[in-house]
């Protein structure tokens, strides 16, 4: 049995049919990631093959690996799908940046070479060589002013931060609050609501804040010395990344006709919008970011207008995947960490 595994492994090499990939086979801490060769996917008709150059870490990622969030609503149904003893897809990752490797024979608009960045939603996968997608999904060409690693770090915190702001329908002189402002969702809410003429406060741990100020915010709360609802501050948007955020202390810092976006909503939370929007002159926004081509194509012109910039905090190898997913979940980031995707191991 051990010399036909062999065997087949030899095989699929020489035939360039693996690639390397960063797995894990159970549930648990960071070390249960390995870097190993697994069979390399075929591009279906419809398809397009990528050869990915960087993927995004994200906190979805290590809540995945774990088995673990911060918001507990959708636990039953997630386990369901991906994995109730092990994972099924042991392949992590949902956003990327790499070149088209290959097209599927019913596949126009995409050419073998170009350079992409996109989004997988529940396929993951972008912690490994290549990938293959649907070509109609969110995958798009890459902003020409960015590389890999700062296009990879740009599908999951724009789509969000892009589709929240424009509920949030902000205009010149708003006094727009980013609660969790330091991650990559906060990151990019922080330049879109700037570059919308707002002023903005972003609220993070105290060493976040050279950089969030380099982004454009105009004031900086450091949430373990300053509670930002009770500063008698009044704003017009705020938007919280951060699961657990006191919802009626939100609520009450806005200013009549204020609007509070919830990213990591909780089932009380969404159930008292209902409250709020029926009975008060606030407003308060759950709805999930839909991750789409033409979601794709907005930041990227937004991106070469020079309204968004990078926000990579460091790009590391493969083999620190443990540890970039370390860093992620202490928070220790400034923006995106993100991982470069090498090609398949050596045949030895």
């Amino acid at each position: 049995m051990l010399v036909d595994r062999i065997t087949e492994r030899a095989i699929l090499i020489s035939t360039n049919q693996v690639m390397k990939a960063i797995t894990y086979s159970e549930y648990g801490p960071p070390e249960v990631l390995r870097i190993e060769d697994v069979p390399k996917p075929v591009c279906g008709n419809d398809e397009v093959l990528v050869r990915v150059r960087a993927a995004e870490a994200t906190k979805a990622d290590c809540e995945l690996r774990r088995f673990r969030f911060a918001v507990n609503w959708f636990w039953l149904p997630l386990r369901l799908a991906l994995g109730v003893r092990r994972p099924r897809q042991r392949v992590l990752g949902g956003y990327f940046a790499g070149e088209v490797a290959a097209v599927g024979k019913a596949v126009t608009g995409f050419s073998v070479g170009e350079r992409v960045y996109g989004a997988t939603g529940l396929r993951l996968g972008t912690y490994a060589a290549y990938v293959a997608l649907p070509a109609r999904g969110p995958v798009a060409p890459m902003p020409a002013t960015m590389d890999f690693a700062e296009a990879a770090a740009v599908p999951l915190g724009g789509l969000n931060a892009l589709h929240f702001l424009s509920r949030a329908n902000i205009q010149p002189g708003d006094e727009v609050l980013v609660n969790g402002a330091g991650g990559s969702i906060g990151a990019h809410a922080v330049q879109l609501a700037k570059s919308s003429g707002a002023r903005v406060t972003a609220i993070d741990h105290g060493r976040k804040e050279a950089f969030l100020r380099r982004l454009g915010a105009d004031a900086f709360v450091d949430y373990r010395q300053t509670d930002f609802a009770a500063s008698g501050q009044a704003y017009d948007v705020i938007l919280s990344m951060v699961a657990g955020a006191p919802y009626g202390r939100c609520i009450s810092a806005l200013r009549p006709g204020g609007r509070y976006l919830i990213a990591n909503p909780r089932l009380s939370d969404m159930l008292r919008t209902l409250i709020t929007n029926r009975f008060t002159r606030r407003r308060a926004v759950v709805a999930f970011a839909p991750e789409t081509r033409a979601g794709l194509d907005a930041l990227r012109e937004l991106i070469e207008q020079g309204k968004i910039g990078p926000i990579v905090d460091r790009v590391e190898p493969m083999e620190q995947a443990a540890e970039a997913h370390r860093r992620v979940e202490r928070e220790e980031r400034m923006g995106a960490i993100v991982l470069a995707i090498e090609d398949r191991l050596d045949a030895g």
